[in-house]
């Protein structure tokens, strides 16, 4: 594996982490393990932008081949230019940032592992966008980042009762 892998592929790993097994590791650890990753993806970055941006590097990373019938063959790979590696930069720094702020933000919520699980995802739909290889690619990756911004939005979809103001007695 890559760097690259890492890059793109360490918000998703901490998306099911924090996804699938946030009850039992704790919203504490699911925190922890989203943030580092996000951290971790996010030096990677500025190591990447040195390694394209300066050298003049154009990398094409292939994954899988995706769709193949007859002669349209469509493989999931991530392109990486200077422009995607200063976006890598961009979306990985603010996401970590993001999510360190969140921690103390979110400290009293009792659904915290839920909620950097969408935050993660969030963050590799968006790093899938930028890394697109192709049309099938790029938008699999803005819908990724339509579908995590819904369940973003509507995170707090109970506490939306108790926020409703009362109405006040007529005097």
């Amino acid at each position: 594996m890559t760097m690259y892998h890492f890059i793109v592929f360490l918000p998703l790993a901490g998306a099911l982490i924090a996804g699938l097994f946030g009850r039992v590791i704790g919203a504490r650890a699911s925190e922890v393990i989203t943030t580092l990753f996000l951290m971790i993806a996010a030096g990677l970055s500025w190591i990447a932008v040195f390694d394209v941006g300066f050298y003049g590097k154009d990398l094409r990373v292939p994954l899988f081949t995706w769709i193949s019938t007859g002669d349209l063959k469509v493989e999931w790979a991530l392109r990486v230019d200077t422009l995607t590696a200063v976006m890598l930069i961009v979306v990985n720094s603010v996401s970590a940032l993001v999510h360190l702020y969140s921690i103390g933000y979110m400290h009293e919520d009792p659904h915290r592992p839920r909620f950097f699980a969408y935050l993660s995802l969030f963050t590799f739909a968006m790093l899938a966008l930028v890394t697109a290889d192709n049309l099938v690619q790029l938008f699999f990756g803005w819908e990724g980042v339509g579908l995590a911004s819904y369940l973003l939005i509507g995170f707090w979809y109970q506490s939306r009762k108790r926020m409703q103001p009362r109405s006040r007695p007529s005097s």
